[in-house]
């Protein structure tokens, strides 16, 4: 049966892929964008397009993860429309590429609004309905930045998914009780085919920066073109989405905890494994390995 998916970040990249492929796979998905009215009408018009083409139910919805009032209202509109929330994806980013050095502490901070405190205003949007459903499932679209290999100038993004994947470990301990599933899904380095590096932020500081240009000239465009040469012909973003829809149509209780999706293979998976394993042997030497699996207690 299909169910009611919203995701954050829908307007483009992972986002607008992963919402066109699940509602090809027959759920009813609610795309999330910020400023539909405006700046996003466009997107807006897209995906009604598709949906119309498609014969599938795609739809929008005014979200934006800076905004507990804006979150609160997307949650709304959805359960006034739907009779559950099933599924509920963060996928919401902003990447920023620079010095680390030249960033100042707000802007630092303004990524980490988006990249974590967003999911935190969904969360408590969504999760009230999630727990008085007593299922669920929680995704998360991480970065292979976190543990994998990580190239200079991209510190505050990298910084921020890391603090994300902290934050949906301990969410899934926390959710298992209320039989809510977490899975993580972690893109690895796609250098073509999202709009990450193109609408990525750039410190303010130009003076520093250009202390830093004198030794590490050109630096980003090295770091793109090296990422791709190692990427296989065949590496492609729909891949993310491809492994986004398996995991909601997986049954509930089955998904897989962490799934990589990484043409470059930076290491990443082989960290993630060897800290998802000390994990689960850590909650069960404290007696807490039932919060290892979505359930409700006997």
């Amino acid at each position: 049966m299909g169910k009611t998916v919203v995701i954050t970040g829908a307007g483009s990249g992972f986002g607008a892929l992963t919402a066109r492929a699940l509602a090809r796979a027959g759920h009813t998905v609610y795309a999330g964008m910020r400023d539909t009215a405006g700046r996003n009408a466009a997107r807006v018009t897209e995906a009604e397009g598709y949906a119309a083409e498609h014969g599938v139910d795609l739809r929008t919805v005014e979200l934006d993860v800076l905004s507990q009032e804006s979150a609160d209202a997307a949650i709304a509109t959805v359960l006034d429309e739907r009779p559950t929330l099933d599924v509920l994806i963060h996928n919401a980013g902003h990447m920023v590429t620079g010095p680390s050095e030249a960033f100042t502490p707000e802007e630092i901070a303004a990524v980490y609004d988006t990249n974590v405190l967003g999911t935190q205003r969904v969360n408590r949007a969504a999760l009230p309905r999630l727990r008085a459903q007593e299922n669920g499932l929680v995704l998360w679209v991480g970065s292979t930045s976190t543990k994998g290999g990580t190239p200079p100038y991209l510190a505050p993004y990298f910084a921020a998914k890391a603090a994300m994947d902290a934050f949906a470990v301990s969410y899934a301990a926390e959710l298992a009780r209320f039989n809510i599933e977490t899975s993580i899904v972690v893109p690895g380095s796609f250098t073509s085919g999202t709009n990450h590096f193109v609408t990525g932020g750039h410190p303010a500081d130009e003076t520093t920066v250009k202390v830093y240009e004198g030794r590490y000239a050109g630096l980003m465009d090295q770091v793109s073109q090296r990422l791709a040469a190692l990427a296989p012909a065949d590496a492609d973003v729909r891949q993310v989405a491809d492994a986004i829809v398996r995991i909601v149509d997986t049954p509930h209780g089955q998904r897989p905890f962490r799934v990589h999706v990484d043409p470059v293979g930076d290491g990443s998976e082989e960290v993630s494994d060897a800290a998802d394993r000390v994990r689960a042997a850590f909650l069960g030497r404290i007696g807490l390995d039932d919060l290892l699996a979505p359930h409700t207690p006997v």
